[in-house]
């Protein structure tokens, strides 16, 4: 058995149901590369196969976090497999509902142009709370109990809890714009963007808006807090030995918890930028300031972390040889 294979083989065994599902969600994301290669239909404006690939690869990576926070729990495990079933289930139909759409060249978000269009659209409604609900339930698990050392710990719990604000937010797109009132035929109610209609420039991939703002911006930096922050934790963990500073455990905690304040700034600040119908590469004035603001007051209170541990590092020594190494710490499993 060759080391990937056997990496595979463990990482199955954090969450089969997840897994499973994101290895599903990575067969689609490949069906529909073949899609936009071969279909020249096209939903507003782009492959009728970009949403499903987007979604796909959002999944793959969502799924297989969540599998892996999930081995980590000592306590109430039964009820986090369980949480993690549903978010796989309820996640693979609200993808196959996204991918259905896609298939018929017809939009799956906020649609209710048809009957179908419409009993689709309210199916995807009640998926995404179901799913929401589940990752909730998981969050909590994740909340009330220790997950190897706090720097890690924080990363997982902030992340989740962050990437659940950012999940919350999608939930802004669904409010009608003023031309759907205006206009009071119902067929679409909610869009992405903002003070533009929906399918107008966007940059490439993504397909966020250059012309307006765009919600999906907010939601997508939020949810990806649930990698970021812990990735943030590994690395300075893996650069405590070549940084006698980043030993310190307290330096490392403080660090995590600042990284995950500013992130939350960030938010803050691209869903503010998406509501004024501003695009995200065409910031105006009050938005530089803001951002100006927030990574001066980011670096601040970084460069203070370290300087706290720098000025405390020798009593952390004798006080604590090896601070990573509390009674109740569990370490982090990676494989």
């Amino acid at each position: 058995m060759t080391y990937s294979s056997a990496l595979i083989r463990r990482a199955v065994r954090w969450h089969p149901p997840l897994m499973l599902c994101a290895g599903l969600m990575l067969t689609l994301a490949v069906v529909s590369v073949a899609g936009m290669a071969v279909d020249d239909r096209t939903v507003l404006g782009v492959s009728t196969w970009l949403k499903p690939f987007k979604f796909a690869v959002s999944f793959v990576v969502y799924t297989v976090t969540v599998a892996w926070m999930i081995s980590l729990l000592t306590r109430a495990r039964r009820l986090a497999w369980w949480a993690g079933a549903v978010v796989a289930v309820f996640g693979a139909l609200e993808v196959a509902l996204i991918a259905t759409q896609s298939a018929r060249g017809r939009r799956s978000h906020f649609n209710n142009t048809t009957p179908l269009d419409e009993r689709i659209w309210t199916a995807m409604g009640v998926t995404i709370g179901v799913f929401y609900v589940a990752t909730l339930v998981i969050a909590i698990l994740l909340l009330i109990q220790r997950l190897g050392d706090a720097p890690t710990t924080w990363a997982l719990r902030l992340g989740l809890v962050i990437s659940m604000v950012g999940m919350a937010l999608g939930f802004l797109m669904l409010m009608p714009t003023a031309q759907q009132l205006a206009d009071g035929s119902g067929d679409i109610i909610g869009a992405h963007a903002v003070g533009v209609p929906d399918g107008g420039p966007g940059l490439p991939v993504t397909g966020w808006s250059t012309e307006g703002g765009d919600l999906r911006i907010p939601h997508f930096v939020g949810l990806h807090a649930l990698q970021a922050l812990p990735l943030l934790a590994f690395a300075l963990a893996a650069l405590s030995n070549r940084f006698p500073r980043l030993g310190d455990v307290r330096v490392r905690l403080h660090l995590v918890l600042v990284a995950a304040a500013g992130y939350a700034g960030l938010i803050a600040l691209v869903t503010w930028q998406a509501l004024r119908a501003q695009p995200l590469l065409a910031p105006d004035a009050a938005t530089l300031v803001a951002a100006g603001l927030l990574v001066a007051v980011t670096a601040v209170a970084a460069t203070r972390a370290l300087r706290v541990g720098s000025r405390d590092a020798h009593r952390t020594v004798r006080a604590d040889p090896t601070p990573d190494a509390t009674p109740d710490a569990q370490p982090i499993r990676i494989g």
